[in-house]
């Protein structure tokens, strides 16, 4: 749940990210990308809130959704403080959503990075052959039984393959060096080439902008937001309501 220190709202970013997830994928760890993002939205819209944190700690994720979500992240910068915190881990779509705050903090234990796409291909005709099973597959449709798990690989599937995972890849390093405001050969050559990397070697890179634990982060945002004159006093009933409108809301559907 959203959590508040005073009048900045913590969000967390926990686990493994889907376009969309369910109640039980909830509970084992998950996180689904529409809900959290229907979340950061009200968050953005509230008047209550003065600033926001986003809590990460995530491997990544599926890519749908992802490209989406950054970039609404990235369009709410100025609205009010975004800050996001690797704490302990922002990587593969974890940092690709992260990098789109206001600013990047990493923990002094924390990692960011992997900045990468991979898609697998499983080849159980050996296995199934081994057992005496033949699958044949009948369909219509030239590709449509392309990349199965019942024969090996062909050339022409691994190129298509590798071209859906090349353009991905190309729309995550775009929008890294967008958020980071680098250009895209530093993303590519200079961001860890799908590593991730620790807490000084991501100041050193550029892929992060200060290193700090989360209550410093919290409390160098609240003297920011008091001298700036917006009001960051603990208001019990704001955490109620907050609560109340999280408990409230329906849960995604589900993705077969």
């Amino acid at each position: 749940p959203v959590t508040s220190q005073g009048n900045i709202a913590v969000m967390p970013l926990f686990g493994t990210i889907f376009p969309r997830a369910n109640l039980m994928t909830e509970m084992s760890g998950a996180v689904s990308a529409e809900r959290w993002g229907a979340q950061f939205a009200q968050l953005v819209a509230d008047s209550n809130v003065s600033a926001i944190i986003i809590d990460v700690n995530s491997p990544g994720g599926a890519v749908n959704g992802i490209d989406e979500l950054s970039a609404q992240i990235f369009k709410a910068r100025g609205s009010k403080p975004i800050v996001a915190v690797s704490n302990h881990l922002a990587a593969s779509a974890a940092y690709w959503l992260a990098t789109a705050a206001d600013e990047l903090v990493v923990t002094p234990s924390g990692e960011v990075g992997s900045i990468g796409v991979f898609a697998a291909h499983e080849d159980f005709s050996k296995a199934l052959e081994a057992e005496g099973i033949k699958t044949t597959l009948v369909s219509a449709g030239k590709f449509k039984v392309e990349a199965n798990p019942y024969e090996p690989l062909t050339d022409e599937a691994r190129a298509s393959i590798q071209a859906r995972v090349n353009d991905y890849y190309d729309s995550f390093v775009k929008a890294v060096a967008r958020n980071r405001g680098v250009s895209v050969n530093d993303v590519r050559e200079g961001f860890g080439e799908g590593r991730v990397v620790g807490a000084k070697d991501a100041m050193r890179l550029g892929m992060a902008d200060r290193i700090e634990t989360m209550n410093e982060t919290i409390a160098r945002l609240g003297r920011s937001l008091k001298s700036a004159g917006r009001s960051t006093v603990a208001d019990d009933d704001f955490r109620q309501r907050r609560a109340r409108a999280f408990q409230s809301e329906p849960i995604g559907s589900v993705e077969p």
